[in-house]
């Protein structure tokens, strides 16, 4: 599925899925706003590769508006509108019961992958609103559909992604936006291992033994849902969860 001549804004881009959905997205043809903490190793996007010229980086964090209106304008600037919006930044938070959850922690899980969404969303609106075409997609998670232990902030924002999602989607539908969410199950890559770690899951089978495939999901797979969603093909989609999990949710 082509992406060519495609305007993209992808947050969390230097993270796994990100990084992941950046690569592909070039390779397909799109012009892309990278955009991840300025903190972050970019390399895995910066480097040789297919249109990795269409490829701009800009640090950002998804906290602060005027950041996110910063890079809503590195793309308007450079390209003249926005067709995907790939609203992906996150963190995984403390891996804490709630009586062990202190009240900093949760505020910052929240402000990133709640609040972040929120902003993203009412920079990027406006914009494909006036160009009467547009896609975004939020990143949320399995967590965001079921409960899990020790991770009350991670449950509640990605929760929150879920009913941003569905609100802006029915604001949006009347003037041919559409707005999805992802809900990614385990995907090899640090966000799980540190997971692991913090229920005590070392051994490989004790860590995929819970997911009915049997193993973990690649960036890359996740990456073609986004493509998917971002393009054309999907048109017809708005307002979804649609989780990639191995079947996990599937258990519900």
């Amino acid at each position: 599925m082509s992406l060519e001549g495609k305007t993209a804004i992808i947050t969390g881009a230097a993270g796994n899925i990100g990084s992941a959905t950046v690569r592909l997205f070039a390779e397909r043809g799109a012009n892309v706003v990278a955009i991840d903490q300025p903190s972050s190793d970019f390399s895995s996007i910066t480097g040789d590769g297919p249109n990795r010229a269409s490829i701009i980086v800009q640090p950002a964090d998804a906290r602060y508006p005027d950041q996110v209106s910063a890079y809503v304008d590195t793309a308007m600037q450079r390209f003249g509108r926005i067709d995907i919006f790939f609203n992906n930044a996150g963190i995984i938070g403390p891996m804490k019961f709630i009586d062990d959850y202190t009240l900093d922690d949760f505020r910052t899980i929240m402000d990133i992958n709640a609040t972040g969404v929120f902003l993203g969303l009412k920079a990027v609106l406006p914009i494909m609103y006036q160009q009467t075409s547009g896609s975004i997609i939020n990143t949320a998670s399995v967590a965001g559909i079921a409960g899990s232990q020790g991770s009350i902030g991670y449950v509640a924002s990605k929760h929150a992604v879920v009913g941003l999602t569905r609100a802006a989607a029915l604001e949006s539908a009347a003037r041919n936006v559409r707005v999805n969410c992802i809900a990614p199950g385990p995907i090899a890559g640090p966000m799980i291992d540190s997971v692991d770690r913090g229920l005590g899951r070392y051994d490989a089978p004790d860590r995929m033994a819970y997911v009915p495939a049997n193993r973990y999901g690649r960036p890359d797979e996740v990456a073609r849902l986004v493509a998917f969603l971002g393009g054309d093909e999907s048109g017809f989609c708005n307002g979804a969860v649609y989780t990639i999990d191995g079947a996990k949710t599937a258990e519900i």
